[in-house]
């Protein structure tokens, strides 16, 4: 499904993965316990700045700086619009 919205410069949209709802051992996490995640799928990218283009592509797995990004809702789903910057590693 495409998503009507184009981010601008070095920004990007990103769908974040749901939060771990069972620990390792198995222990169900309540949801006021659960980490906000730090892991996400990119939706759309921007067309870089001058002479920097970017380097994640639609479709990468990124980790993201917890506090990182603006929080959208769009077609009832969230969204982080962070810049290029703001994200640590493709995975």
């Amino acid at each position: 499904m495409a998503l009507n919205i184009k981010p601008l410069a070095d920004r990007v949209l990103v769908e974040p993965m749901e939060a771990e709802t069972k620990t390792a051992s198995g222990i169900i996490i309540p949801d006021n316990a659960k980490e906000k995640p730090q892991k996400g799928t990119v939706v759309a990218v921007g067309n870089g700045k001058k002479d920097e283009p970017l380097t994640v592509n639609v479709g990468d797995t990124v980790l993201y700086g917890k506090y990182g990004g603006t929080e959208l809702k769009l077609e009832g789903k969230d969204y982080l619009m962070m810049r290029e910057s703001d994200i640590l590693a493709i995975i």
